[in-house]
């Protein structure tokens, strides 16, 4: 039984879905993956069902009904881990913007280095390690982040990164009923609650790397979700957990 779960929601990934379950299994520390699936049309939940053939008792995947946002693909993901008693939750894209081989980084962040959450980060200090983004999304990000930063005053340098590393305390300690965004801006919340609550958060530099398969799931929603969403938080404050 590993003590890690990494959890990779998914619509629509055919084209990566095998390759990164099988680079996440080709790690030398074992890690468990869970597949959140949202129902796909192009069959990512029929691949990943003929794996588990082949990784048994390591690969899972739950299958909701629809395309109801990444937020809430998370936190089924997170009761889910924390029913199975898994003590470090790790979030991860099917895409390979993040890289398998930082899995450990992260983990050991949480487990050895004394971090209650571990950040895959892109900014870390102002440096940027990202891959294949146009300008103009390279800068929205770089922004979304230095705004987020500066309207909640949260001690982290990417507020809005996807890779990140949850020891089960933090995600038993906040209300995941009550988070409210489902876009980036979950990101966003679910670290500033952390944060709220005074858990360590350390951030671990990566290189994120654009998908070379696939579509892109950013919509413009979602940022606006982003933007906006932090000024209500910061503002209104959060519902006690």
């Amino acid at each position: 039984m590993s003590d890690a779960l990494v959890i990779i929601p998914t619509y629509n990934e055919k084209e990566n879905i095998e390759a990164i379950i099988r680079a996440v299994f080709s790690e030398e520390k074992e890690f468990h993956i869970l597949i959140v699936d949202d129902n796909s049309p192009d069959g990512t939940g029929k691949i990943v069902e003929n794996l588990m053939t082949e990784f048994p008792n390591q690969l899972f995947i739950e299958k909701r009904k629809g395309k109801n946002g990444l937020g809430t693909a998370y936190i089924h993901g997170f009761k889910w881990a924390l029913s199975k008693k898994y003590d470090y939750i790790i979030e991860m894209d099917a895409d390979f913007s993040h890289n398998p081989k930082d899995l450990i980084r992260l983990y050991n962040a949480c487990k050895k280095d004394g971090g209650d959450v571990s950040v895959g980060s892109r900014y870390v200090k102002n440096q940027v390690n990202v891959v294949n983004w146009d300008i103009k999304r390279l800068l929205l990000s770089y922004f979304a982040s230095k705004y987020v930063r500066f309207i909640t005053r949260i001690p982290v340098f990417d507020t809005t990164a996807g890779f990140v590393c949850w020891k089960r305390k933090v995600l038993e300690t906040i209300n995941l009923d009550k988070i409210k965004f489902i876009g980036y801006a979950f990101q966003i919340e679910m670290k500033f609650k952390a944060w709220k609550h005074k858990f360590n958060i350390k951030e671990v530099s990566v290189i994120f790397t654009d998908r070379d398969l696939g579509a892109s799931k950013m919509s413009g929603n979602i940022v606006s979700e982003a933007l906006f969403g932090v000024i209500k938080m910061r503002l209104k404050g959060l519902p006690k957990d």
